[in-house]
């Protein structure tokens, strides 16, 4: 069977998440180049270290490695993998034939779990930065819709019923509170990553004890020197073969709480889109239907709920991988977290992508929205107007129930007949209250049912978000982001 080169190319699964949807920035992090060549750099500065304190290690096979961290040969290494069944094995080698010299000193007195785990902790450290900057970008561009909005009255909703007036700015407040919360998180778990670290084989150092005879105060400075030439301060004071999986379940529950703060919004914005009060992106030549050519679908923020539904699922797996690690090792935990983890920081980059995306092009539709409000605005109302009355002598008892005999009566009407609500005409016609009759129009500006929202979005502005920019101003500046796939 002749295939072409195209179809020869197509004949494999392709991930989504790294064909259809993450960022190259993203991608990268997760990448065998950047994986591998990781695990170079780890193994030189374990050599460095060693040498450092008095193991002999010439300056000639630092050299050599240190010349050659990114040129991986990755097809020798898959056959030195087919032929050893041992990954890490097959890149010690695979880097011992660029490096003969080095060969003899490559890995000394470590196990796989020197160059997995700590590769896996760096690629998490440098990922949650990655995500940090691009939150910090989203709540920059959150930051002018809400500003652009704070004034603009629309209906809130509890039980998704129309209740007391908010505004589309405040609205949006809401959103990029918890988005704020999901940054600290982010914060705390990069500043609080520990390294793994020079650990050995169980987690006790004895191969590198053994190294350097019975010298502990040297064991316990290798280990230092490691961890601070990889860029970590911190390290677990005690291992197994592995860093604890406790990590990754707290990582994954940071990512969670992010995707769980998307898939509100968007589904927020959704319900918005349904009742034409906003509308996301949509290119000139975009297609919202096969069937159905008027339809502009949410496609973006449907594809946010998408991935932050199965982004929110991936801890309880992590739990899982944790709770089943018996003693000090087993390898059960390896097939699922060369997905878990990779995929938890794809799905998170591709959410955040699309949450600048639609925020940046978010529409709002002031007609729509004043339209919607007219049709409740008489019934907030009558809790003013019951107020003045009373204030001009009227008694609240009766006029409390004039208005809800009158509210029934309007009501049934927009119900059973599908007409307008005509709560104010029956006011106006209703002599207990004349007070208020000369001014019932100044009565239904929404202005005056938006309570402090206005302020509300100036004060969260200055004191939460612009701390948080001018802080971060400098990578604000240098991040970019891939555009978004529809």
């Amino acid at each position: 069977l002749q295939v072409s080169a195209m179809t020869s190319l197509k004949d494999k699964y392709e991930h989504p998440l790294v064909d259809r949807y993450a960022s190259k920035e993203m991608s990268y992090l997760w990448s065998p180049a950047k994986k591998f060549s990781t695990w170079r750099r780890l193994w030189l500065a374990l050599a460095q270290s060693q040498q450092m304190l008095g193991l002999d290690i010439s300056d000639e096979q630092l050299s050599e490695m240190e010349s050659h961290i990114t040129d991986i040969d990755f097809d020798l290494a898959e056959l030195k993998e087919t032929e050893f069944r041992h990954d890490v094995m097959a890149h010690i080698h695979t880097f011992g034939v660029i490096c003969p010299k080095a060969m003899p000193i490559i890995h000394l007195g470590a196990t796989s779990c020197y160059v997995g785990d700590n590769t896996d902790l760096i690629q998490i450290k440098e990922s949650l930065q990655l995500l940090k900057d691009k939150i910090v970008k989203l709540l920059s561009v959150m930051k002018v819709f809400s500003e652009k909005y704070k004034s603009l009255a629309t209906l809130g909703f509890t039980h998704f019923q129309p209740a007391q007036l908010t505004t589309v700015g405040k609205r949006c407040t809401l959103w990029m509170q918890d988005i704020v919360l999901d940054l600290e998180v982010i914060d705390r778990l990069i500043v609080d990553l520990p390294f793994r670290g020079v650990k050995g084989t169980t987690g006790t150092q004895a191969t590198f004890l053994e190294l350097f005879h019975g010298d502990h105060d040297k064991v316990k400075e290798l280990n230092r020197m490691v961890c601070e030439k990889m860029g970590f301060s911190k390290w677990l004071a005690v291992t197994g073969q592995t860093y604890t999986r406790k990590i990754d379940y707290n990582v994954l529950s940071g990512l969670s709480g992010l995707a769980q703060s998307a898939y509100k919004m968007c589904c927020d914005i959704r319900l918005l889109a349904s009742m034409k009060e906003v509308e996301e992106p949509f290119g000139k030549n975009q297609i919202g239907s096969s069937a159905m050519a008027y339809k502009r679908n949410p496609m973006r923020s449907e594809r946010v709920c998408s991935l932050a539904r199965y982004l929110m699922g991936l801890p309880q797996s992590a739990a899982n991988t944790h709770a089943n690690q018996w003693f000090e090792r087993t390898l059960d935990d390896s097939a699922i977290r060369r997905m878990i983890l990779p995929e938890a920081f794809l799905a998170a980059d591709v959410i955040l992508n699309t949450l600048i995306n639609i925020t940046d092009g978010l529409h709002v539709w002031p007609a729509v929205i004043k339209a919607h409000i007219s049709l409740e605005l008489p019934f907030m109302a009558t809790e003013v107007i019951l107020m003045q009355c009373v204030v001009a002598g009227g008694d609240r008892q009766l006029l409390h129930e004039r208005i809800r005999e009158h509210s029934m009566a309007s009501g049934r009407r927009v119900k059973e007949e599908g007409a307008s609500n005509d709560l104010l005409q029956r006011i106006a016609q209703d002599e207990a209250f004349a007070a208020v009759h000369d001014k019932l129009d100044q009565l239904l500006d929404p202005a005056l049912f938006i309570g402090r929202a206005p302020e509300q979005v100036d004060d969260f502005l200055a004191e939460v978000i612009d701390p948080i920019l001018a802080s971060n101003a400098e990578k604000l500046s240098l991040v970019s982001v891939d555009g978004v796939n529809v």
